[in-house]
């Protein structure tokens, strides 16, 4: 009996060109395990190369009897699982994920029989220095049937695109608005930096508490501090309560302040815990199909506190990797998991030792791996000096911006409510005195979605 998955797979090949565009660059031959399957499937593949369409049963029968490589007896059960092939509905969306699902679990199956092989010296093709290749091609199967943009040929698509609304998560302060245009974009990460007592997750837990109010959904990943001291900040900034008298609220006043809250909001904040450098990107995707599934929550940012106490999914903890490529990869692995779910990712790191309590803070000053502002889209530091911090304010300095241009507005204050967990903006005044502030960029949020794709040929 034909596998359920192999015979979706090759009924629509017949039947829905939508699929077979979107499919057919990605599967192959040596997917099926079955030999009927796969001659199936490889004369379904050749004539959908030599005659851009479909093939219909009777061609698959008539191309298939001229091969060489079959008998009688298998000729005889290929046309029955052919005359089985019936076009029926089925979602495309589901079809396309599951398709890809099982091209990404055989090319793994396959490429850890092959890795096998080699390890044990059977294979005469290569040598044990292939597998790491070898399976992290197998990893990487996805599908993608973007081509490319033509840029003479697509450029009405281009223009158009310049004048679309980006949507993007805002800020409750302005400066921060100002340097990012508009907010923070999906598909991006962006990292403070700072010493340790600097406000790291006083910044996230802020930032969060924003974007709740604004009626996103909110994931918030703590493995530094325990949920319920997240939540206890947060509680801090939204309740407008200082930190440490929250314990003193009446129960009626505290269920008071939480109810009079959820009337102002539609979104949704979770907050989970992973001990330190035991969770990585692969646990985070998992827990988003948790939350899908269960909760049918899906989140519109996600905060990680803080990136250096991640684990990488690449590398073990007790890997003898250096700290710059094992920093990062997290990052690169976190900005992944951005793209993919199509959301920004707000996190931090430390400062080197030299950059802890220093009036000013460079790249240079990224505790562990100057890899790190390569990765990220937007990164600045959070800096405390003692003239300030009397004042309840600090400086941010933009040390990286793909979002606008880093050198207008520099530098600026935000002040700074500790007792409270929250920042907010500071005067104009305040700014006068910091170097490189005051530069007043216009910023619009016309956003500037990705190309339509297209998919013009068959490559088989």
């Amino acid at each position: 009996m034909m596998d359920k998955v192999e015979f979706l797979i090759l009924r629509n090949l017949l039947y829905n060109e939508e699929y077979i565009r979107k499919v057919i660059p990605f599967i192959r031959s040596e997917y099926f395990e079955d030999h009927n399957q796969k001659v199936i499937f490889e004369e379904i593949g050749k004539f959908i190369v030599d005659y851009k369409q479909p093939a219909t049963k009777e061609v698959l029968c008539i191309e298939i009897e001229k091969r060489q490589d079959i008998n009688d007896t298998s000729f005889k059960e290929i046309t029955t699982l052919i005359t089985n092939l019936e076009d029926e509905p089925t979602e495309f969306d589901w079809l396309v994920n599951t398709t890809e699902k099982w091209c990404r679990d055989r090319a793994i199956y396959l490429a850890l029989m092959e890795s096998i092989q080699k390890a044990d010296g059977k294979d005469d093709e290569g040598s044990r220095d292939d597998i790491p290749r070898i399976l992290s091609d197998a990893l990487s199967v996805s599908f993608d049937t973007h081509i490319g943009h033509d840029y003479l040929l697509d450029y009405e698509e281009r223009y158009e695109s310049y004048h679309r609304k980006e949507e993007k998560i805002s800020f409750d302060l302005e400066y921060f608005n100002k340097i990012t245009k508009g907010g923070l974009p999906n598909k991006t990460l962006n990292v403070a930096l700072a010493g340790t007592g600097v406000g790291k997750s006083l910044f996230m837990c802020h930032v969060a508490s924003s974007a709740l109010l604004q009626g996103k959904n909110v994931l918030y990943i703590t493995l530094e501090m325990a949920e319920e001291k997240i939540a206890e900040r947060i509680d801090a900034n939204l309740l407008n309560v200082n930190i440490q008298d929250i314990t003193d609220l009446p129960k009626p006043m505290f269920d008071s302040k939480v109810t009079n809250l959820a009337k102002k909001t539609q979104g949704t904040l979770i907050i989970k815990e992973y001990p330190t450098a035991s969770a990585h990107s692969g646990h985070f995707k998992a827990l988003l199909q948790e939350l899908a599934l269960k909760k049918s929550f899906r989140p519109d940012i996600i905060f990680i506190d803080y990136l250096n106490i991640c684990a990488s999914s690449r590398y073990r903890g007790n890997s003898t990797v250096n700290s710059y490529s094992y920093i990062k990869a997290i990052a690169e692995e976190l900005r992944g998991l951005a793209v993919e779910a199509n959301l920004p990712i707000v996190s931090a790191t430390q400062t080197t030792r030299s950059g802890y309590g220093s009036s000013d803070v460079e790249l240079t000053d990224t505790s562990e791996s100057f890899g790190l502002p390569a990765t990220a889209d937007l990164m600045f530091a959070l800096i405390s000096t003692d003239d300030l911090e009397p004042l309840g304010q600090i400086v941010v300095k933009q040390l990286k911006n793909r979002y606008n241009d880093p050198t207008v507005n520099k530098r600026f204050i935000v002040g700074i409510d500790r007792a409270k967990m929250r920042l907010y903006d500071c005067e104009q005044s305040a700014q006068e005195d910091i170097v490189d502030s005051g530069k007043e960029g216009e910023y619009n949020t016309e956003e500037k979605k990705p190309f339509k794709k297209s998919f013009d040929g068959f490559k088989f």
